[in-house]
């Protein structure tokens, strides 16, 4: 279902479908993107950097960035173009987590998931007041 947003990059009202960003917008974009393609694909420029490719293009490094994350441009074929975790700021090649932090992640969901709920823990504590008797008398013998 579309939805009305404002444009992030111009602040334009569009109707958000696909795009993130509004048809003007989006048109600006898909020419940087050819721009920074075009120099990527020169051999001598495969392995610049994110700041080598934005300052020879004058494409924003966010926008390069958006890309790589859309695996538009694949960081097996530029192994210099990274960009930072969500998290940490660390510099990765691909996804939104490095390992660290997506390890992390993981770590913490599975604590979560076998954590004991308030109501098991309180019924763990009736459990341990509860007074059995081990030596048990038989009253009615014949």
């Amino acid at each position: 279902m579309a939805d009305l947003a404002n444009c992030p990059r111009c602040g334009n009202l569009f109707v958000k479908q696909n795009q993130d960003v509004c048809a003007d917008c989006f048109k600006q974009e898909e020419e940087d993107f050819q721009k920074v393609y075009e120099f990527m694909r020169k051999k001598k420029n495969r392995m610049s950097t994110m700041n080598e490719v934005a300052e020879a293009t004058g494409v924003d490094k966010h926008l390069i960035q958006k890309w790589l994350v859309q695996r538009r441009i694949h960081p097996g074929e530029f192994p210099n173009l990274t960009y930072d975790c969500e998290r940490c700021g660390t510099q990765i090649y691909e996804g939104r987590l490095c390992l660290d932090c997506a390890g992390d992640l993981q770590n913490d969901l599975k604590e979560e998931a076998e954590a004991k709920t308030i109501a098991e823990q309180e019924q763990e504590n009736r459990d341990a007041k509860v007074y059995y008797n081990v030596q048990q008398e038989n009253k009615w013998r014949d």
